[in-house]
């Protein structure tokens, strides 16, 4: 029989003996009597705020996202917020994706919300994430929550905190909302006594103020007048997004829609995909499909609360492929920064920002056309920050980071992957006016700044044990660092954590100017760079790749891609 840890045992005693529901004192009690170790992952830590916020197993247990750890969490939010704002009106908004239990941890947090004395205003509907982060702002709000794990497979839900600049939660106030949590030290603290009268619906014209902002960031009317019947192709994966990316893409002026029916009713089971990850090739299958039978030039997908984006598009052979995060960001950012430049706008008061785990290509680019990029942690609260800074003193035109998120324009806060998919089509379209295909203009683009091509391992290592053996792996990176990797040398490294970029061959180390954070980066005398990161939401480890080369001759693209590739896979076999 397996030894339940006293101090274990103990929490779990305090949630019995505490004022919860007897269905998850029956819960706690099967699992004490059953299921140690599932005890034990439920209850040996409390669930913290990481790079997207509170996110975790649905389930009994202070390490589990459940009615509890949601009031929890919204009354140390609340306490805080009335401490950063006395006397003054506060209000939050409030929003989920399709996740199970929406509904509940959503009216849950904004309950625990007006018992504080605190305005709330609640989406009738649910809605993606950027339009949360929209409405913030928006409404002047001081907060706001989106209940969503993101991609997450279905066991999964999520809390994302917004301050009142639009932007999840960053330092101090992430930490401070966590010092408030801690303080409450039984259910009995937690004001559930709700105020209807606090509680009000956002109104249905929202989708049009929001809708009007995003076709605002159209660049080429033109382009998209003579390219208006592509046939295009959305999945919103059972997500929040089946309404609004459709409306924006014809807003842009694209008539030719077509949405995965299958898919396009929300559904937190997720039941026509394994994950509902647009990374994943196989939850776009049925897009794929449905793009085949209607000759698609373009597909696209958002995860469930629709701040991410995938797109695919046919290659020379008539097969649809795949862009990367990586490569749609490249697209993205080179046409905006092309149109700007067309249109007289770049001034040198103009900055892009990129996540140290992104292509570096995008630096590249950057420079080549004057503008600064800022090179930020991963987490797209990062990238707001910056723009938060420099707000009214220089102009954000786009960003992003390579898991599929991009942002562009001000008036939302995070990724968006709403007005990502309409300017992807716009992108396809303006190019296939000038008689270019995706792969004409990455070639080119590949050709002026270098080919840069990534990969990406995620090991998932689950539970209190996972924890424990991927801080071991980082804290053996750290300590006792390769000298070489596919045979290649290591030239410099930079650890984030510890603030310092070190050159291998002389020794030396100087001083990285970048907030802390556990990641460990690799520099390779080729030109390599590998980073190992801890994932902030989920119980996995990445490991990003990334190599590059001269592309001399268009002609050349999938013999040079081919090359890289054989490169990636050396390097991936290392970590395996």
């Amino acid at each position: 029989m397996t030894t339940i840890d006293p101090s274990i045992l103990a929490k779990a005693d305090s949630w019995l003996n505490g004022n919860i529901d007897e269905d998850s004192k029956a819960q706690i009690r099967s699992l004490i009597d059953q299921n140690p170790s599932e005890l034990t992952d439920s209850f040996y830590q409390d669930l913290e705020f990481g790079t997207g916020g509170l996110r975790g197993l649905m389930g009994v247990g202070t390490n589990r996202m459940n009615v509890y750890t949601i009031g929890m969490a919204t009354q140390g939010l609340a306490n805080y917020l009335l401490k950063c704002f006395p006397d003054e009106t506060i209000r939050v908004a409030i929003t989920h994706d399709s996740r199970i239990n929406n509904t509940l941890f959503a009216t849950t947090t904004a309950n625990v919300l007006t018992a504080n004395g605190i305005h709330v205003l609640y989406f009738k509907e649910m809605r993606p994430t950027p339009m949360l982060s929209f409405a913030v702002r928006h409404f002047d709000c001081k907060s706001g929550v989106m209940i969503t794990a993101s991609h997450n497979p279905k066991e999964y839900n999520g809390y994302k905190a917004y301050w009142d600049d639009g932007a999840q939660v960053v330092a101090p106030h992430d930490k401070n909302i966590i010092d408030e949590v801690k303080k409450i030290t039984s259910f009995d603290d937690v004001n559930w006594d709700k105020n209807d009268s606090l509680f009000q619906y956002i109104a249905e014209d929202f989708d049009e103020i929001y809708l009007k902002l995003v076709k605002g960031l159209s660049l080429a009317p033109d382009a998209i007048r003579a390219q208006k019947d592509m046939p295009i192709v959305f999945s919103p994966i059972h997500g929040a997004s089946g309404k609004m990316v459709p409306a924006a893409i014809k807003a842009f002026g694209f008539d030719n829609v077509h949405v995965v029916k299958e898919q396009a009713e929300p559904d937190g089971n997720f039941p026509t995909v394994i994950y509902p990850n647009p990374e994943e090739a196989e939850a776009l299958t049925l897009s794929l499909k449905l793009g085949k039978e209607v000759g698609a030039e373009l597909v696209l997908a958002c995860d469930p609360d629709g701040d991410r984006y995938a797109a695919a598009v046919p290659n020379a052979s008539g097969e649809f492929e795949l862009l990367n995060g990586n490569q749609t960001g490249t697209l993205l950012t080179y046409y905006l920064l092309s149109q700007w430049k067309k249109a007289g706008k770049l001034d040198g008061k103009q900055f892009m920002v990129n996540t140290i785990v992104t292509t570096e290509l995008i630096d590249r680019i950057c420079e080549g056309f004057g503008v600064k990029c800022f090179s930020v942690l991963t987490g797209f609260k990062n990238i707001a920050a910056i723009i938060k800074d420099l707000e009214g003193k220089e102009t954000f035109i786009g960003g992003g980071e390579e898991s599929y998120g991009y942002l562009i324009g001000d008036f939302v806060r995070d990724k968006d992957g709403v007005s990502a998919c309409a300017m992807v089509a716009e992108v396809i379209a303006y190019y296939k006016t000038q008689g270019k295909t995706v792969f004409d203009v990455l070639a080119e683009i590949y050709n002026q700044f270098g080919f840069y091509k990534e990969s990406l391992i995620s090991v998932t290592k689950k539970g209190k044990d996972g924890a424990e053996q991927i801080q071991a792996l980082m804290t053996d990176f750290r300590h006792h660092p390769p000298a070489e990797m596919n045979g290649i040398k290591v030239a410099k490294i930079v650890d984030v954590k510890e603030s310092t970029v070190t050159d291998v061959k002389s020794g030396k180390s100087e001083n990285l100017d970048m907030d802390k954070s556990n990641v460990m980066q690799f520099y390779l005398a080729d030109g390599s760079k590998i980073s190992a990161r801890p994932s902030g939401t989920e119980p996995k480890i990445k490991y990003y790749f990334s190599v590059n080369a001269p592309l001399a001759n268009t002609a050349d693209y999938r013999k040079v891609e081919g090359e890289l590739v054989e490169r990636l896979e050396g390097l991936k076999r290392y970590f395996s």
